[in-house]
């Protein structure tokens, strides 16, 4: 009888994730013939056995049993004419033009761990242990397909014992291309900073040098931590002297479960982050209070070890400071040679390069689902499909905003989008986010159609775009920021091309389609164009700039606006002289360096200065809305203060504007008349909720729309979201709001990159 035969192409996360050897398990278990090998375009595989039935349930099982860390994006399967194999191979892999996904790095798995733990294995205590199922993977990774000379791990050539553990296919670690152990692997060395010498003793050392008070930079997947003892009051002040961080907080790393039950209250739905492969850095609410970590917040953030150096580092101690090795506003450091000796007192590094630097992933539990303060490492490079109708075959280049940038290209129905980047002003940044454009453009072998940026003439994101169009010879596309905020939310949702949507993008700023500052923005929207339906009413930023610093002015701004005198206690802190209250109040009275804005960050920096939970001065950006946030959380939402949805004047067309003159009076008020600061802060919250559900309700009824995008940074803001998502699912909307993504600028170059296939597919 002649046997039938399949060809079958696996497309998604199908490399380096221990597929190959799976099929040929999973091929022995069925009684087939064939081979499996790594292409350019995911995994192919040819199998033969007596009946085709047999091979359709084979291809099933692909589906349903895959190794735990792919990801199947696509399986075809058809007839093929029978090659007669003897048995079923692993084919060396076929190059070409890649446009295959690899894995996110991914913390150390169970099984290594007990490798490292085990005295009689050969890998007892060696930092760089790792097998299909864990380990580095993008932050190593120069080329596809994902093989071990296209990595890091070229220099690394295995030693008998592993190369034979590398070829068996029934064993774990086959085909782990950063596979290694003492005899071959990279090594750790620990030195003093300044020094080349090594010093005896590496991670144990190390740990002591922590417990006497030094700070460490730790060489981790994607770049060095500085470390230290957060019970240390001292080595924590140096630590944010060397950084310049007064207040900004700082991560921790604990040894375990325990550790962080000790310091955080923890829901499942954060035991369940936590605990993730991805390790990310999770935002607790406090138990115990460490001085210093997280000044004037109620959360702290914290994340497990994620690869054996950290594992063994924490054996003796059950808590470190773990916070990005880089001066203040630059990216993480990856290499010994970029500075870090002024940043620390010892180095733990190692002689495994990392081809592309990435910080932890931040985030946070809203409900069940996670909400992404900052995406990296664990979470890129994953693949997101392109919804119906923006899949025109055409490859586009997205450059993202100017804060919080991000790079995302778009080819085969699929998008990616890189890790954050940071801020484009700065620039070691600005260099960070040129290598990163140019490693995803190569390494997925994409050639755009166009280059997308922001609307802003004056974003160093535009600029580049511009100058990259002509040398290209290609069209360059802008987009208005909120737009942009927006389209991100339809397309990670899936929501196909032709759906209109209400997208309420709350932000600090964003250049408008006037050329004015837009902030807090109500459009309807589809992924081609919007309308903007309402906004905040725009009030003066007096100082520009320095507004967003320095909450106090805004709070200026809005008294004045609302016909109330600032006094110290209401608004003005105490170390404001009395020449700068008179200074900034004429800058407002006669429209001077007061730029107008609809921004709903600075209703938020106003409140909490009115309130007197802000600072004098932010030392990190929104620090006055966390603190308002923080208050919030502990009061009742007992007040139900007033706000004004204006229609545009008679016989004229154009936005609602949104007045707060009536709600600041009323929380002057009731400031002033000894109402808790909490209650207070909780009621501000729920009011703003209540303004995205009314004016919601008047996009419904003047254009039929029900669903609605909640997008920007603002949103990161847990209690305003959860009572603007639980208001608008009360009254029968669908809501929209990032999962995979984060609402701030992070999701700029999604949004950019979705118009820009809408626009180009017309």
């Amino acid at each position: 009888m002649k046997n039938a035969a399949r060809r079958i192409l696996v497309s998604g996360v199908v490399q380096g994730v221990g597929f190959r050897p799976f099929v040929h398990r999973l091929a022995a278990g069925f009684g087939l013939s064939g081979w499996v090998q790594n292409t350019a375009a995911g995994v192919e595989i040819h199998v033969e056995g007596r009946s085709a039935a047999v091979l359709d349930r084979f291809a099933r099982a692909i589906r349903d049993e895959h190794p735990p860390l792919a990801v199947i994006d696509s399986l075809a399967c058809r007839a093929a004419r029978c090659e007669s194999p003897t048995g079923f191979e692993v084919r060396a892999s076929r190059g070409g033009e890649a446009f295959v996904f690899i894995s996110p790095d991914i913390s150390v798995c169970e099984d290594c761990r007990r490798d490292i733990a085990d005295p009689r294995d050969r890998r007892y205590r060696y930092p760089f242990t790792n097998c299909t199922n864990c380990g580095p993977r993008y932050t190593i990774v120069r080329s596809l397909p994902y093989d071990r000379p296209a990595t890091t791990m070229a220099g690394f050539p295995m030693c008998p014992d592993c190369a034979a553990e590398y070829d068996d296919v029934n064993n774990r670690r086959h085909h782990a291309q950063p596979t290694a152990c003492p005899a071959c692997g990279p090594t750790v060395r620990l030195r003093k900073a300044g020094s080349r010498a090594e010093i005896p003793g590496g991670i144990e050392a190390a740990a002591e040098l922590i417990r006497r008070g030094r700070i460490v930079a730790v060489k981790g997947l994607g770049g060095f931590h500085l470390v230290c003892d957060p019970r240390q009051a001292r080595a924590v002040a140096r630590l944010r002297r060397i950084k310049e961080r007064s207040r900004k907080p700082l991560a921790l790393m604990a040894r375990d479960m325990a550790a962080v039950r000790r310091i955080a209250r923890i829901s499942p739905a954060e035991a369940t982050l936590l605990c993730s492969p991805r390790r990310p850095i999770v935002l607790l609410r406090k138990k115990a209070d460490l001085p210093g970590i997280a000044p004037g917040l109620g959360e702290v953030g914290v994340m497990l070890p994620y690869t054996p150096l950290h594992v063994l580092l924490l054996e003796s101690l059950d808590l470190i400071v773990a916070t990005s090795s880089n001066p203040k506003d630059a990216p993480i450091m990856k290499d010994e040679e970029e500075s870090l000796d002024g940043l620390c007192d010892y180095v733990l590094g190692h002689n495994r390069p990392i081809q592309m630097r990435a910080d932890d992933t931040v985030l946070k539990a809203v409900g069940h689902r996670p909400l992404f303060v900052r995406r990296a490492r664990g979470f890129v490079p994953e693949p997101q499909r392109l919804p119906a109708g923006l899949d025109g075959g055409r490859q586009v280049l997205a450059v993202g905003a100017e804060l919080k940038d991000t790079v995302s290209i778009a080819r085969s129905g699929r998008l990616v989008t890189s890790q954050f980047l940071g801020d484009l002003d700065e620039y070691r940044n600005h260099r960070y986010f040129e290598e990163t454009a140019d490693h995803l453009l190569k390494l997925f072998s994409v050639r755009p159609d166009c280059v997308v940026s922001d609307l802003h003439p004056d974003f160093h994101s535009t600029r580049w775009a511009e100058r990259f169009a002509r040398r290209a010879g290609i069209p360059h596309l802008r987009v208005q920021h909120h737009h942009a905020h927006i389209l991100a939310a339809l397309l990670e949702h899936g929501i196909p091309a032709g759906t209109t949507v209400l997208g309420a993008a709350f932000d600090g700023y964003g250049y408008g389609a006037d050329g004015s500052a837009w902030g807090a923005e109500f459009l309807t929207a589809d992924y081609r164009s919007f309308r903007r339906l309402a906004h905040f009413e725009p009030v003066p930023l007096p100082g520009g700039d320095l507004a967003a610093r320095q909450p106090w002015r805004m709070a200026l701004a809005y008294l004045e606006r609302a016909g109330i005198s600032a006094t110290p206690g209401l608004g003005i802190p105490a170390e404001v002289s009395p020449a700068e209250r008179k200074a900034v109040l004429a800058m407002i009275a006669h429209s001077s360096h007061a730029p107008l804005a609809s921004s709903c960050g600075r209703l938020f920096d106003a409140v909490s200065a009115i309130l007197g939970t802000a600072p004098v001065r932010n030392d990190y950006e929104a620090e006055a809305a966390m603190r308002l946030e923080t208050a919030a959380a502990s009061g009742r939402a007992v007040r139900r203060y007033p706000f004004t949805i204006a229609a545009a004047e008679s016989g004229r067309e154009g936005p609602r504007r949104i007045g707060f003159g009536s709600l600041i009076r009323a929380v002057a008020a009731d400031r002033a008349g000894g109402v808790p600061v909490p209650d207070i802060a909780a009621s501000f919250h729920a009011a703003l909720a209540r303004v995205i559900v009314e004016t919601a309700k008047i996009a419904r009824a003047d254009q039929g729309i029900g669903i609605v995008a909640l997008v920007g940074g603002v949103f990161l803001n847990k209690i305003l979201l959860q009572r603007a998502e639980a208001g608008l699912l009360k009254a029968g909307f669908r809501v929209l709001r990032p999962v995979r993504y984060s609402p701030n600028d992070e999701s700029i170059s999604i949004g950019q990159a979705a118009f820009a296939l809408a626009n180009l597919n017309r």
